[in-house]
């Protein structure tokens, strides 16, 4: 290279600057650190600056090729290629601005295609992945080539030099004879990635121009990276395009249901436009993929190569369709000649302080809410069906239901189908907990709500934690347990197995003798006292020679209650009831007076099997007696409390055939 070519490319104002030129500007060679060397992190983002050079120069096609061993990297394309002096006046030239500074080719190629670049930058990302880069070129009948290397930067640094001077390579070591070769060496592992086949996939998705219709192909390792290769077309379940965009049948196969959105806002310019696809998966899982990355996000291109990476972060949209949602978009007027450039030194981002920018934003907003009702009403139609094509018993429950509760259950099961939910189990389980608790919300009039509350699993869980539907839960399983206890009763003849279904039920479930006793507590001190007083034995002997199966002590609203349970076979009197009860309210009274409670209001209940002479033949001495042992005292049979809990609990008797039929239908979902 002469002198004259190197003052060229030097980053430095030349230093032939006169006495009179009393401030300079100048760039440190340090600055390609910042600029190159450590901007870009990942190689699907370096390559993708390489392509998009190869693009500019009109090749037709990019072959990458990448050693097994992971030694080199080699990027050849079939372009213009370049002299000696394009080589230092453009291509080593950082900050070469093609567009403004190439009055023949600057904006449009021989071609006719779009340059892609713009800031001059996109070369130096080759030293992120790799310390030594070789750079071949033919052009005009010449080869030449030269080897730049990330020490020989650090070095022209070190010694404050102007420039950097790559070394020529030997002309025996030139091999291209049209084009540009790129051989990257002493590459950088940890910056490789997964591989041949992420990579392919990588570069899909950053270029909307690969393909036979814009005469432009990308290999690697010999094959031609596709469309499908993207990975996301092939997945999507709706699909929503706009523009000229038009998919080839084979490349959605999927695809359940389409529509076409509008491509512009009607105060527009008239060359403003967003062509491309937004679509939806089936399943969330379905966008996560090793190799291509996550496919949740809209992509955006503008002159057929990446400027946004996913614009969807930005939409700050958190409703649950957004969790399916993936797509491309082309919006040129991102990238306009005469428009300051908005793009990131990576060119992966934007400014987002611009207008465009937002307009963009803007349009998009605006689109995706015409995707979510549409998407709900799809997802309705499709995921129902499909539902209840894997559940007969929910497609059973659907028909229980009448006709003006339909439309919110279809709603419901869509929305559990769309949660973030992978395994099946998993979403049989929201399907179960879901009926029950729409079941719950149709009692008390509320279904609408619920359904409308429901985006997330979180939020599932929020409106079942819910205070009121807490309550509502609890009372399919007071129904539950209060008609087992019932029904025990009712099937049962054998006066000795009464006497054990009592003991096991009834000094927990004393609604059984009073409804209006749902909380009562039990004391373990009180207890211990009562039994130190006699009250409750413990002794068999004893408990037998009294007739007594068992003795319990509760407190319900400052009330005190002893029920004793007599053996179901036993005749007792009345009198001798009656001296056991006052024997109870004496000693009782005792306690609590130590505890300075005065005038405590005192209950004795007898539960006995057979009826009592004075019953039939003086039943008002029977009540006489009971009160002169304390107010409220009373003696009931085995048998009355189960038509007492009968009358008492009807409408749980009535609605337990409902809830026996859900059940059923829940458990086998």
């Amino acid at each position: 290279m002469t002198d004259t070519t190197q003052e060229q490319t030097s980053l430095a104002l030349d230093e032939s600057a006169t006495a009179a030129d009393t401030y300079r500007m100048t760039v440190d060679l340090n600055v390609l650190d910042h600029l190159g060397i450590n901007l870009y992190s990942n190689i699907a983002a370096v390559l993708t600056e390489a392509v998009a050079n190869a693009w500019d120069a009109d090749a037709q096609t990019v072959e990458i090729t990448i050693d097994p061993d992971a030694q080199w990297i080699e990027i050849v394309d079939d372009g213009i290629g370049m002299t000696i002096a394009d080589m230092n006046e453009k291509y080593l030239r950082v900050g070469y601005r093609r567009r403004e500074e190439d009055d023949t080719c600057g904006r449009t190629t021989a071609k006719g295609r779009q340059v892609m670049g713009r800031k001059g930058l996109g070369k130096l990302s080759l030293f992120s992945i790799a310390n030594l880069i070789d750079v071949q070129s033919a052009k005009d009948g010449q080869s030449h080539g030269l080897r730049m290397s990330v020490d020989g930067i650090h070095e022209s640094v070190e010694n404050k030099e102007p420039f950097y001077r790559p070394a020529p390579l030997p002309a025996d070591e030139v091999t291209v004879t049209k084009g540009t070769k790129i051989v990257l060496s002493d590459i950088k592992r940890q910056r490789l990635g997964r591989g041949a086949a992420a990579l392919r996939k990588r570069l899909a998705r950053r270029f909307s121009v690969i393909g036979a219709l814009h005469d432009f192909t990308i290999t690697i390792d010999g094959y031609p990276i596709t469309t499908d290769d993207r990975g996301d077309l092939p997945i999507v379940q709706f699909l929503w395009t706009m523009g000229e965009f038009e998919p080839e049948a084979s490349s959605i196969p999927k695809v359940l249901e389409q529509e076409t959105l509008p491509h512009r806002f009607d105060g527009w310019d008239t060359d403003w436009s967003v062509d491309g696809w937004i679509g939806t998966a089936r399943l969330p899982k379905q966008l996560d993929s090793e190799d291509a990355g996550n496919l949740n996000g809209i992509v955006v291109f503008a002159r057929g190569r990446l400027f946004h990476e996913n614009i969807l972060d930005k939409v700050n949209d958190g409703r649950l369709y957004t969790k399916y949602l993936t797509g491309q978009i082309e919006a040129d007027f991102l990238d306009e000649d005469d428009e300051p450039d908005i793009a990131t030194s990576d060119r992966q981002r934007v400014q987002e302080d611009d207008p465009r920018y937002a307009q963009l934003l803007a349009f998009l907003r605006s689109r995706l809410t015409q995707v979510e009702k549409r998407w709900t009403e799809w997802r309705r139609k499709h995921e129902v069906d499909k539902a209840k094509e894997t559940s007969p018993a929910l497609a059973e429950w659907f028909e229980t239901l009448p006709e003006g509760f339909r439309k919110s259950a279809e709603t419901l099961i869509a929305k559990l189908s769309a949660l973030p939910v992978d395994e099946d189990e998993d979403r049989k389980l929201l399907y179960r907990h879901g009926i029950l608790a729409f079941e719950r919300m149709r009692i008390r009039g509320s279904t609408e709500e619920f359904v409308a509350s429901i985006h997330t699993v979180d939020q599932l869980l929020t409106v079942l934690a819910d205070r009121d539907s807490l309550e509502a839960s609890l009372y399919r399983d007071i129904v539950k347990s209060r008609l087992d206890a019932i029904k025990d009763f009712q099937e049962i003849v054998d006066e000795d197995a009464k006497e054990k279904v009592l003991q096991q039920y009834l000094f927990d479930h004393l609604w059984l003798l009073d409804p209006a006793w749902e909380r009562a507590t039990d004391s373990e001190i009180m207890e211990s006292r009562l039994t130190a007083e006699g009250v409750i034995i413990n002794d068999l002997t004893e408990k037998e020679r009294l007739g007594r199966v068992d003795i319990a002590y509760r407190t319900n609203a400052g009330k005190h209650i002893i029920v004793e349970l007599k053996k179901a076979g036993r005749k007792m009197k009345l009198l001798e009831l009656q001296e056991q009860g006052q024997t109870y309210v004496d000693k009782l009274r005792k306690i609590l007076l130590a505890q300075e409670e005065n005038a405590p209001n005192i209950e004795v209940v007898f539960v006995v099997g057979k009826p009592l002479d004075d019953e039939k033949d003086n039943p008002e001495r029977v009540k006489n007696s009971m009160a002169a042992v304390s107010p409220g005292s009373r003696i009931v049979h085995y048998d009355s409390l189960i038509a007492g809990a009968q009358t008492a609990y009807s409408g749980y008797l009535k609605k337990s055939r409902e809830l026996d039929r859900l059940e059923k239908i829940v458990d086998r979902i």
